[in-house]
């Protein structure tokens, strides 16, 4: 039966992907609700089922779509919006943090530092739900680099922030220097860290592809960086990004310096390597959408309460933020970076630490934690049900009808392809 439903998940993902072409209603929606309905509903699944299987299957899904995005990212287009991703990425992450901390305040009743901490973990963006949609609308280069990159590096604040507050509560303090230090050390070895892989592993992918079976040696490697990454306690978010620029950007990367080392035969990805990845994502895709819907905490109806007010207030934030410091943009590319601040993977794992750190002491260290986690992942299910909501209510002016996609497709290639001979 597991194995019939596994099956039938596929199909109904390529039918909602159709359907949000044609009909305009979002698929992130759809396969939410089919995790609704098979675990809070019927309770024929439950989070405690898919305690070692989630967390990888949300690792896996997070890894991928980064890596596949990465690989689609101009360099030229980073350099030209990178101002603007970061003016974007810190004053929604500062605003949005803030905002939650008032309402865990004085409407929650939380202490201030876990109010703080509260806000730390839902203040940032799910690469693994803005990216798919992105994909899908009608936007300017510059929206799609602003929000791909914003989702990776306010994952990188999230963690960072929260597990320094965690930190506070054990040791009693927290050191405000200690923290940027972390934030921009885990984001600039991170770069280091996947930029050195991805020019490695391109030069010697003409010699992996003589191999037998040689198509997953790359998805085997980007779990080596992503891994390395993390080991080393940066981020494999950002490594796995940086390293799939470097695949789709081979040529901004050929030095002169790097013939010493017979490293400057880089060699792109080919068509049918980026197809497989791309079918990849989109399986793994459809599966975490409906894992988020399982783990819904629908038996505590405070914190969802409390999680709807959190998100509706984080996209009324988001509105003013973009109205005020995106005047230059088009209005349907402020609408898209004014809704796509869904929360997902990060803020789920972040939810729970603070009660395994109680647990593992065996006392109280970080006061409220059990709270903290239910209202986080509420916040996850509100945010993500309000952004496909917009979606659907904004798609016949911003999402590409289904030929205007494959075209788009198409053009890139031949783009690439042309750069690729130059």
């Amino acid at each position: 039966m597991t194995f019939i439903f596994l099956g039938v998940l596929i199909f109904c993902a390529h039918l909602f992907n159709a359907w949000f072409s044609s009909r305009r209603i979002p698929d992130v929606l759809l396969l939410m609700l089919i995790g609704i309905l098979v675990g809070p509903v019927a309770g024929w699944v439950t989070p405690a089922h898919l305690d070692d299987v989630g967390p990888v299957l949300a690792s896996l899904t997070l890894l991928f779509i980064l890596f596949d995005s990465g690989i689609d990212m101009r360099i030229d287009m980073i350099r030209r919006f990178w101002s603007g991703v970061v003016q974007v990425t810190l004053l929604s992450f500062i605003v949005s943090m803030a905002a939650v901390t008032l309402i865990g305040y004085f409407v929650v009743g939380l202490e201030l530092q876990a109010s703080m901490m509260l806000g730390s973990m839902v203040a940032g963006t799910a690469a693994a739900i803005v990216i798919p949609l992105v994909k899908q609308m009608r936007v300017s280069d510059k929206t799609r680099v602003t929000l791909t990159l914003e989702s990776a590096i306010s994952g990188v604040l999230c963690i960072v922030i929260a597990i320094a507050f965690i930190e506070g509560y054990k040791l009693g303090n927290i050191s405000i220097g200690s923290m940027l230090g972390r934030v921009l050390a885990s984001i600039l070895m991170a770069l280091i860290i996947g930029t050195v892989g991805g020019i490695v592993w391109s030069s010697f992918m003409d010699r992996v592809r003589k191999l037998q079976n040689s198509m997953f040696l790359t998805p085997a490697f980007v779990f080596v960086i992503y891994g390395v990454a993390e080991l080393l306690g940066y981020s494999g978010a950002i490594a796995t990004l940086s390293f799939g620029l470097v695949l789709g950007n081979p040529e901004y990367f050929e030095m002169s310096f790097l013939k010493k080392l017979h490293l400057n035969d880089m060699t792109p990805l080919e068509e049918g390597e980026k197809s497989f990845f791309k079918e990849f994502v989109f399986i793994l895709k459809t599966y975490f959408f409906v894992y988020i819907g399982i783990c819904i905490p629908f038996s505590n109806m405070m914190a969802l309460a409390y999680g709807l007010a959190i998100a509706a207030s984080l996209f009324v934030v988001r509105f003013v933020l973009v109205a005020l410091v995106g005047r230059k943009n088009t209005p349907d590319d402020r609408l898209t970076v004014s809704m796509m601040i869904p929360k997902g993977l990060v803020s789920a794992v972040l939810a729970s630490m603070p009660e395994q750190v109680n647990i593992a002491a065996g006392y109280t260290v970080v006061p409220g934690a059990e709270t903290i986690k239910h209202i986080t992942y509420s916040v996850i299910f509100c945010s993500i049900i309000i952004c496909s909501l917009l979606v659907l209510l904004s798609s016949r002016r911003l999402v590409k009808p289904a030929a205007e996609v494959a075209q788009n497709t198409v053009e890139a290639t031949i783009i690439q392809n042309e750069n690729s001979v130059q």
